[in-house]
């Protein structure tokens, strides 16, 4: 069973806070603004952009899902890997964390865990990986082309570092993209934002019109 504390210090390093500080401002740079009378985030506000629009790929049981077989939902979509030392288990931990607190509402938000690493990352791999935060997570997982495919489409960076003994660590964007119940994507979160910004920001984005 996966542990969803933070195991392991330094790993996803100042190398990923560079690389997620870059996209977070190319990401202010390239968004549309906001919306007249929308909420004002804590996050990095990227309604309107013109990236992070689709995503199709099979989850643990073989079935394809897309972003509208969650139309009504709040979406949390997160690039990452099962062996990730820090960064993965803490965001999906906060996410976890953020949705027990919000109750009834809490059931509206569901978290979409991209494996980066289909290598490793098989489908019964991802199914207990994601089991271990809760209900309302879903795994999702391409071939190496369909990953770097998303992987584009959502601006995100990743990198297979060097194999030593079998094993090996992957750089990756650390953060998440937030969309609203329409299905469009409204929020870039940065890693290290903190629980409580997520909360308000998923809060914000519930209290929207579905």
């Amino acid at each position: 069973m996966f542990d969803a504390a933070v195991r392991c210090p330094g790993i996803c390093n100042a190398r990923r806070r560079w690389l997620t500080a870059v996209l977070a401002l190319g990401m202010a740079a390239t968004g549309c603004g906001r919306e007249p009378g929308a909420p004002k985030f804590k996050g990095i506000d990227i309604t309107g952009a013109e990236y992070a629009r689709a995503l199709t790929l099979l989850d643990p049981d073989g079935q394809p899902r897309s972003l509208a077989d969650f139309k009504g939902k709040v979406l949390a979509v997160f690039f990452g890997y099962t062996q990730c030392p820090d960064v993965c288990p803490t965001t999906m931990a906060e996410l976890s964390q953020v949705r027990k607190s919000l109750g009834a509402d809490g059931e509206r938000i569901v978290g979409i865990f991209v494996t980066v690493d289909p290598e490793r990352d098989q489908p019964a791999l991802l199914k207990e990986y994601v089991g271990n935060f809760g209900p309302g997570f879903v795994a999702l997982r391409g071939s190496m082309e369909q990953t770097q495919a998303a992987a584009r489409e959502f601006k995100v960076f990743y990198a297979k570092g060097p194999v030593r003994d079998g094993q090996y660590t992957v750089d990756h964007t650390a953060g998440m993209y937030l969309f609203d119940a329409q299905g469009r994507v409204r929020v870039f979160t940065r890693h290290g934002s903190g629980v409580q910004a997520l909360a308000d920001d998923l809060k914000a984005l519930l209290a929207l019109p579905a």
